[in-house]
């Protein structure tokens, strides 16, 4: 049985960094995915699938949700590992219940946690500009990238709290504390 834990949280929040430190130190049982990443991914493997991916990502769009879903849940099918980290997803209410209705039919899959990485906007703000690792890191793209993330939060924390596997963790003290607190509680998930 795979065991899926969905990391979400603010642009900002630390929840990829947060993921990769766990992912490297659990090597040889906790695999991680970033859900651009995988995208990028299957668009530079040249398939039909990632030629349909850049259609959309070439041209500034977003992808389908079904290609979305599908190229996550292949991921995780095509895992090497079972316990199964995975950063960025679901962004929205839509992309929470179809992700939901697709767990149902893959009875090898187990939603182990959601785990909410919490930081303030003014956290999130000043990291993001402190980085400024490209033309989005500017102040009117990150309130747009804020707005994105906030507008279907409370719908999403109030699903995955019905369910009893939403975790929320600080993301306002050290990378350190952060990444072993999360980590303490994924292992005593597995």
């Amino acid at each position: 049985m795979k065991k899926l834990f969905l990391i979400i949280g603010a642009p900002g929040s630390g929840k990829t960094t947060d993921a990769e430190l766990i992912a490297e130190r659990n090597g040889e049982e906790i695999v991680h995915y970033s859900t651009g990443n995988l995208l990028r991914d299957e668009v530079a493997s040249g398939s039909e699938l990632g030629q349909t991916i850049d259609s959309y990502v070439s041209k500034g769009l977003l992808c389908p949700l079904d290609i979305v879903l599908n190229t996550v849940v292949k991921a995780i099918n095509e895992s090497p590992k079972d316990n199964i980290l995975i950063d960025g997803f679901p962004r929205s209410e839509e992309q929470m219940t179809s992700l939901d209705e697709m767990l149902k039919n893959e009875s090898g899959i187990e939603l182990a946690s959601v785990i909410e990485v919490v930081v303030s906007e003014e956290t999130a703000k000043d990291r993001v500009l402190g980085r400024a690792r490209g033309a989005d890191d500017n102040v009117e793209v990150f309130n747009n990238r804020m707005k994105v993330y906030t507008e279907p939060l409370n719908a999403i924390q109030n699903f995955y709290e019905a369910q009893g596997v939403l975790k929320k963790i600080s993301g306002e003290a050290s990378i350190e504390e952060i990444v072993a607190e999360m980590e303490t509680f994924v292992k005593s998930k597995i």
